[in-house]
């Protein structure tokens, strides 16, 4: 007797989980769970030379902790993906206000390396609070700019201006140049796509790049990075060349897991440079098949946040996809010499419980904000979602 498979949720179902199934987008969050299982798979190949050089556990140390990142990842993108416009605002500001008020604090009580105090040490977890500004901060300026634009008499542009230019300040105490540059694009974008004048957005650039001029002068942090990218003789120069060298070494098909050799030379191996690390020991065929997916959701969401009706949703929605696709963008360039070392992880493959989390709440958001509306839905037949 054949049987037939029943969907655990009928189209008729009224349920709110049921709901939130029909009206998600299934795409994006298959391929974000594909990207932490390869991130995780990942760590197989960075975890047993890295935890030996920082910590004094058994060579698998980041692989066990990476795991439970990216459980808690894959769960926390599901549960913020449920959140209506309303909880998205909510969230955000609780997650902004928090975020800033230990930034705050940073310069006293944060932990410093790498020649910035950028974390909060929890016991055995070290926060990161910059990395959960970010997706709060972008949710909140499309938030005031739509507020703005009601001419209702809020300062929804002066507002957001505010908000941006206190975490710029926070994240240049630091310092973290890279993240400032990351979260200023995505500011501009938005600001661009809310529909202000282009002279505005010219007017920004200038103020970006001499904001940039002037931080090569009084940052020592930020001087000494640029340096050590036009001098291959310095730490972070080497650093490049070695990642450069191992992705040169793996080739199309790679030299196999675990057999990679420039890996042991490079520091920040399961970070910054997890993609050198791929890289040499699977090869160029995978990398390609990482960068497609990772192309995949930027352009198709980023359509698909054009292609909305609502204001808010769609300057939100895009602001985050545009930060997504830097940050990837930034990470790549860096491995390949491109660009100076930034610190910035590779989204959902490099180890880091903050930037997993943080980029988790970024992913979560966006499912939130791309999921169908009861007013999309077609009034003719219900039944459709």
């Amino acid at each position: 007797m054949a049987h037939s498979y029943a969907h655990p949720f009928t189209r008729t179902d009224r349920s709110p989980t049921a709901i939130w199934w029909w009206t998600l987008d299934r795409v994006t969050l298959t391929l974000t769970l594909i990207l932490l299982v390869l991130g995780f798979f990942f760590s197989f190949s960075s975890s047993p030379i890295a935890a030996p050089h920082t910590s004094h556990y058994d060579a698998f140390y980041y692989t066990k902790r990476h795991f439970v990142f990216a459980l808690m990842t894959a769960v926390e993108i599901v549960m913020v993906s449920m959140l209506s416009l309303k909880g998205i605002k909510r969230v955000s500001v609780l997650v902004y206000g928090g975020a800033i008020s230990i930034m705050a604090m940073l310069p006293l009580i944060g932990h410093a390396a790498k020649g910035g105090r950028r974390w909060l040490e929890l016991g055995p977890v070290a926060l990161q609070p910059s990395e959960f500004l970010k997706p709060a901060l972008i949710v909140l300026i499309a938030w005031m700019f739509c507020e703005g634009q009601k001419g209702k008499g809020v300062p929804g542009v002066t507002v957001a201006f505010c908000l941006y230019a206190l975490a710029i300040g926070l994240l240049l105490i630091q310092p973290d140049v890279g993240q400032s540059i990351l979260i200023t694009v995505a500011f501009g974008a938005c600001f661009f796509i809310s529909g202000v004048p282009f002279r505005w957005i010219i007017g920004m650039l200038g103020a970006a790049g001499a904001g940039l001029v002037g931080l090569f002068f009084i940052q020592p942090h930020f001087r000494n990075r640029i340096m050590g990218f036009i001098s291959p003789d310095a730490d972070s120069g080497f650093q490049v060349a070695r990642a450069k060298a191992a992705i040169a070494n793996g080739g199309l098909f790679g030299v196999g897991l675990n057999e990679g050799t420039m890996k042991r030379l490079i520091p920040d191996l399961h970070t910054d440079f997890i993609y050198s690390v791929v890289a040499e020991e699977y090869g160029l065929w995978l990398i390609l098949i990482l960068i497609g997916i990772f192309a995949f959701i930027f352009i198709r969401g980023l359509l698909k946040a054009m292609a909305m009706q609502d204001p808010f949703r769609q300057i939100a929605t895009s602001g985050l996809y545009i930060m997504f696709g830097v940050q990837v963008l930034i990470n790549v360039s860096v491995n390949l010499g491109l660009i100076p070392p930034k610190g910035m992880t590779l989204p959902f493959i490099s180890y880091g419980g903050s930037s997993m989390l943080a980029m988790g709440l970024t992913m979560g958001f966006i499912l939130a904000l791309t999921r169908r509306r009861q007013e999309e839905i077609p009034q003719d037949d219900p039944t459709k979602w």
